[in-house]
């Protein structure tokens, strides 16, 4: 018999043997072979590799492998240049300013039908300014607005049917105008959710929570809330002032809304996104903590891709012109750089109310224009435009890297008297100077 000590010894000894043997077995076996795994070394190689090589690589290239779906943005399925078609079936009053059509609502697919939803101005004359504005005379190009709605077979043409949306007596929410609409279909009723203003616009912040009004049909008759859905935020808040832009979506059995606010000083606006949940349309809707959670944009444009969703952030802030990707629908990054993006952009979504969990893009929608006439004659109208945003489509069209202006875009971007003025200030001090 051993000792508690001398057993210990042994187990050691023998442990410190069969090391040994499988050291030497290992490396009696030939080795693998490591060239497909060492770093690549030397310059770039000249086909640019679809995945990203084994190297060093700057900070440049590394992105492009990394935050993207793919290096060349002609393979990126969210990547695309867009094309603008005029719409036939709306009249403009030969753009004298007192018709407006603007913001247009998602494209809905009904009964063989498209219907879109916008507000539509009206008024004895364009807007004046919150100054000179009264019951009759806007301040803004959206003020005194109600919500009209068009239906199409190929969305070219359009049918206006006419009001869907009327302005409610004083002092409801929305008396003073409703705007901004888009729509959601949820368990075969249809709700209209938009911007209630309760004062003309113009002043701080343009206060005007969230409204809605429902129907068991997409032509109506719809029935107000007469509540408000969302709130604007607390005092000190970021979206205090304002709650703009609803657009609802379905995802995870919940209605997800996104909205923009203006924050910061007026006269140098900050606009970014937020996100409101609930598990009814008439809510009550919880914002995300994350609020934010897009740093840019204006009209907020969104639709189901892949497990995901994507944003179109065509304007204002430090990320605008880009198209943005969430696969958690809370994160967004930049998934594409694009030009020409649509103003207030209302795509067709196939399956924006359907629960996906496989998003498959988008390749057309309305949008509106908003400079069509001088500023004494101010008003919008609205558009389409086609894409290649879709799982399903590939137009190698639509994905040029660029698009080629001709001259006089250019130079509609001219300086300003004031411009002028001071260059050529520091151009006569300059040669005195010498």
């Amino acid at each position: 018999m051993y000792s508690k000590h001398q057993e210990t010894q042994i187990a050691i000894i023998s442990f410190g043997l069969i090391m040994l043997v499988c050291s030497l077995l290992t490396s009696c076996k030939p080795q693998p072979d490591n060239k497909n795994t060492a770093k690549d070394t030397g310059a770039f190689p000249f086909t640019l590799p679809e995945s990203k090589p084994n190297r060093d690589m700057s900070a440049a290239m590394n992105r492009i492998y990394t935050d993207y779906e793919s290096p060349r943005p002609e393979n990126n399925e969210l990547f695309s240049q867009f094309k603008y078609t005029e719409l036939i079936g709306f009249d403009y009053h030969d753009h004298d300013g007192t018709i407006s059509r603007r913001d247009p609502s998602k494209i809905l697919l009904h009964k063989g039908k498209y219907y879109v939803y916008y507000t539509h101005r009206h008024t004895p004359t364009p807007p004046q300014g919150h100054a000179k504005s009264s019951d009759v005379i806007p301040s803004a190009d959206w003020d005194l607005a109600e919500i009209w709605y068009a239906t199409s077979t190929d969305g070219f043409t359009w049918q206006e049917q006419g009001v869907a949306i009327q302005r409610p007596e004083k002092p409801l929410v929305g008396w003073r105008s409703v705007t901004t609409t888009d729509i959601l279909e949820w368990k075969g009723k249809f709700y209209l959710y938009y911007q209630g203003f309760m004062e003309a616009s113009g002043k701080r912040g343009d206060d005007c929570p969230v409204a809605l009004s429902y129907a068991d049909s997409p032509d109506g008759p719809w029935t107000p809330h007469h509540k408000i859905i969302i709130p604007n935020g607390s005092e000190g808040e970021w979206d205090q002032y304002s709650i703009h832009d609803p657009y609802p979506l379905v995802h995870d059995d919940k209605i997800y809304l996104y909205y923009k606010s203006d924050f910061g000083e007026k006269g140098n606006l900050v606009r970014m996104q937020g996100l409101a949940i609930a598990d009814n349309p008439l809510g009550p809707f919880v914002k995300h903590p994350l609020n934010p959670v897009i740093t840019s944009g204006h009209e907020t444009s969104l639709f189901p891709f892949k497990k995901g969703v994507a944003a179109l952030v065509y304007k204002d802030g430090p990320e605008h012109n880009t198209i943005q990707y969430a696969e958690d629908w809370v994160n967004f990054e930049i998934a594409s750089i694009s030009e020409l993006m649509p103003y207030a952009a209302a795509p067709y979504v196939s399956d924006a109310f359907t629960n996906t969990t496989d998003g498959r893009g988008i390749t057309w929608g309305l949008g509106h224009f908003i400079n069509v006439a001088t500023q004494d004659k101010f008003h919008s109208m609205l558009v389409r435009f086609d894409c290649d945003l879709s799982q399903d489509v590939h137009d190698p069209q639509m994905k040029k890297h660029r698009v080629n202006h001709k001259p006089d875009v250019y130079y509609r971007q001219g300086l300003s008297k004031t411009q002028v003025d001071r260059i050529s200030e520091e151009n006569n001090k300059l040669l005195m100077s010498q």
